[in-house]
């Protein structure tokens, strides 16, 4: 059985570099526009929740075809003015798909992974306006973890000031007071602190998927538990090709990616507070995993 190693992501090319490639990849894609591939299944989110690890097994799928260069379009929450033609521009040509289907005699489906898309008030309705018939993935974590792995990330990447995550927790109420209904009321507004500073708000899973299941109904959303994943990545991975109508081709590689070492371990009476906090939305998660979340037997 394959299981899953863990290591740091080799650091990123030279910035200047990776971003002429995508203006060159995204011009030749402007050009060919009407002869490309809109997605057929997005993994969602949640953020921290093994999004990438799930996203590049699947990428490796003979049948599966990413989109050019990275693996976050971000059009439904972010970018959603650049217009259907811009997202489309991100996909592969629809002769590929065909090339591939005559070969292995299935369909491939295109792809991407965008974390927010599930967090953002306006994406999943947006998503099932364009997207008719997508699949959508969703991937959950130990909500108290996933947000000390997410502070510890957007401290990194520098779009959070405050370097204690107990602090930026009791922050976090003031911060994001009326931005979900800004966000909401207002296609063209963003808001830092509502994409970069929801520690506890992104572990509250069960209401996010209640406004996804209500825009694309519950057979075309797929729960995944991570912490399963991780553990035992091939019954979890043969799960998704099912749910996906894909074909099992070859031996995949798992791996773990985007982890990043910890500042210090969580008080343990912080931990036990969040975790009260979180209790009644995980105990509503059963639901949807068909079993009790890992991360609480």
């Amino acid at each position: 059985m394959n299981r899953p190693t863990f290591r740091q992501e080799v650091p990123p090319v030279n910035r200047t570099v990776k971003r002429s490639a995508h203006v060159v990849s995204y011009t030749a894609g402007r050009l060919t526009v009407g002869g490309r591939l809109l997605p057929s299944f997005l993994i969602v989110g949640a953020q921290r929740c093994g999004t990438t690890s799930l996203y590049r097994t699947l990428a490796r799928h003979p049948l599966v075809l990413k989109p050019a260069l990275r693996k976050g379009v971000h059009y439904f929450d972010v970018a959603y003015g650049r217009g259907p033609a811009w997202y489309r521009a991100h996909f592969p040509l629809k002769a590929t798909a065909n090339r591939l289907e005559r070969r292995y005699g299935t369909r491939p489906p295109a792809f991407e992974s965008s974390p927010y898309y599930m967090f953002h008030p306006l994406a999943a309705a947006r998503i099932a306006r364009d997207l008719p018939g997508v699949k959508l993935v969703v991937l959950v974590r130990d909500p108290v973890e996933r947000a000390y792995s997410a502070h510890a990330h957007e401290v990194a990447r520098g779009f959070e000031p405050e370097p204690s995550f107990e602090r930026a927790v009791e922050l976090e109420e003031h911060r994001l007071a009326g931005e979900h209904e800004r966000l909401a009321n207002d296609p063209h507004a963003t808001s830092h602190a509502h994409r970069h500073h929801a520690y506890l708000a992104r572990g509250r899973y069960a209401c996010q998927l209640a406004e996804l299941e209500r825009q694309v109904g519950r057979l075309r959303l797929l729960v995944v538990d991570s912490g399963r994943f991780f553990r035992t990545p091939e019954p979890v991975y043969d799960q998704v090709l099912e749910f996906l109508g894909l074909p099992r081709l070859g031996d995949p590689l798992f791996e773990h990616h985007n982890a990043r070492p910890r500042p210090a371990d969580m008080p343990v009476s912080l931990r036990r507070r969040l975790s009260a906090h979180f209790e009644p939305w995980d105990t509503q998660l059963e639901a949807w995993l068909d079993t009790t979340p890992s991360w609480r037997l």
